[in-house]
Parts: C-alpha cells; sequence; structure tokens
C-alpha cells in the first residue's frame, strides 16, 4: 500500500504519466461516497446480487485506509437509503446483516488507525442485530481521534430536511428559536451531520449521473466526480484520480 501510495502521490522518478498528482495540503476534508452497482457488478459475473453486496462490503476498508493515508478527515459512505426497504426482502435482510460481519473482522483495525465510527440516518426500523453492531462499534471508537467513518444508514435526504424543518418549527413553538436567528448554519445543526463539515467532494460509483436523495442540503457546493466503475472494482487508483481532479477545480461558492 505505502509503495502505490508514494506513486499516485508522485514520489517515484517511474511515475505513469497518467497517474494522479496529489498535494497533500489541498485533500477534501470531508468526502462522501455514494457506493453504487453491487448488483451489476455481480450480475456480470453470473452471481447473485448479494455476492456484489458481499464485495462491496469488503471494498470500505480499503478505501477508508486509502483516504485516511492522504489525511481525509471524514468519509461518508452511502451505505442504505430510505427508499432500499422496497428491494426483495431477501436482499434487504442481507444488507442489514452486513455490519454484523463487517465490524467483527476489521474493528481491531480500524481502532489501531485510530478511525471512528459515526451513523448518519434513522435507528428505528433497524434490525437489533444490525443496530447493535453499529452500536459496538460506535461505542468502541468513540474516543478516536482520527478519520469519521460515516455510514449513512437508513438515510434520505428528504425525509432530512422534512425532520430539520419540523424540529425548527417545534424549538420556534417553545419559545427556544425566534426566525429571524434561523441562518444557514443555524439550520445545519438541526441535520442529522451536525457537527461534521459538509463534503468537498462526492464520488458516485457505476456510471450514474444523480445524487438519488443523498445529503440534499450537505452537497449544496460539493464538486462531484462519477466513475463508470462499480463499487466493488473501485479501486485506490480511482480514489486518488478522482482527490486529483478535485484539487485541478476551483471552487468559487457563486463568486468569480
Amino acid at each position: 500500500m505505502f509503495n502505490q501510495l508514494k506513486k499516485w502521490l508522485g514520489n517515484e522518478s517511474a511515475q505513469d504519466e497518467k497517474s494522479p498528482h496529489l498535494e497533500l495540503d489541498n485533500v477534501p476534508s470531508h468526502i462522501a461516497i455514494i457506493m453504487d452497482g453491487n448488483g451489476r457488478w455481480a450480475k456480470q459475473r453470473g452471481l447473485p446480487r448479494v455476492a456484489g453486496h458481499h464485495s462491496g462490503m469488503k471494498n470500505v476498508k480499503k478505501i477508508t485506509i486509502a483516504a485516511d493515508s492522504i489525511g481525509v478527515k471524514v468519509l461518508t459512505m452511502y451505505a442504505f437509503s430510505t427508499e432500499n426497504w422496497k428491494r426483495p426482502k431477501e436482499e434487504v435482510e442481507f444488507l442489514m446483516k452486513l455490519p454484523q460481519e463487517f465490524f467483527p473482522l476489521e474493528i481491531e483495525e480500524l481502532i489501531e488507525r485510530n478511525v471512528r465510527i459515526r451513523m448518519t440516518g434513522w435507528k428505528e426500523s433497524l434490525p437489533d442485530y444490525t443496530l447493535n453492531a453499529i452500536e459496538d462499534a460506535i461505542e468502541r471508537t468513540k474516543n478516536n481521534t482520527g478519520l469519521i467513518l460515516n455510514f449513512a444508514l437508513n438515510y434520505g435526504g428528504r425525509k432530512e430536511l422534512l425532520a430539520g424543518v419540523q424540529d425548527v418549527l417545534k424549538d420556534v413553538q417553545e419559545g427556544k428559536l425566534r426566525p429571524e436567528e434561523l441562518t444557514e448554519e443555524t439550520f445545519s445543526s438541526y441535520m442529522l451531520t451536525s457537527g461534521l463539515p459538509d463534503p468537498d467532494l462526492l464520488i458516485r460509483t457505476s456510471g450514474e449521473l444523480r445524487l438519488s436523495n443523498f445529503l440534499l442540503w450537505q452537497l449544496a457546493y460539493t464538486e462531484l466526480w462519477f466513475t463508470e466503475a462499480y463499487w466493488p472494482e473501485f479501486s485506490e487508483e480511482h480514489f486518488y484520480r478522482a482527490v486529483a481532479e478535485y484539487q485541478r477545480r476551483a471552487r468559487r461558492y457563486g463568486g468569480l
């Protein structure tokens, strides 16, 4: 991993011209990823869709390490949306069991790397075995001070916005907030990502060009990067290329 990382950072004289040169003083603080294409990846190989989800799960640690290696502070992974409950029952059950498998296998290395686990989404509706696995990982890593690995699980952007508005109205009715005090910064504190910076870079795999109800408030000025690669085949090279592209862009936030 270290030798490969040196290559992408441009520290090897024999570097391929197509390899990105990363500026470590301009790394996105927060990267969000829509991990898409597991089912199609499996179908291409004559495998059941759940095999793609299993391979995708294994890729989470690889990309987490890649992000941590270049100094990313927050990595948010879109793991399961509020709309994904519409999928076949067997597939949903398999997805709900993945945290049970992922965390026991990877938690020790994540702790060693000083990674802190966080969840963004609604805990209600999640099976007890899913919630227990996640809450145990959150508890065991709560004192870590390194990269925040944030799983968006049972999450939907529109639901988050509606919930935020409802909470604002409740606070206004109870006299805790005056309407004129409501600013963008204040409203952000009502979002499930409160305490985290907005994503600097969004990566979506599988070639789809949409947000799919993901972090609709938070992505207002985020740089977007898309790849045809399905999530199970999304490599460290893809990841570093996305960061390199981010570094070539000028973020103006509506200005000049």
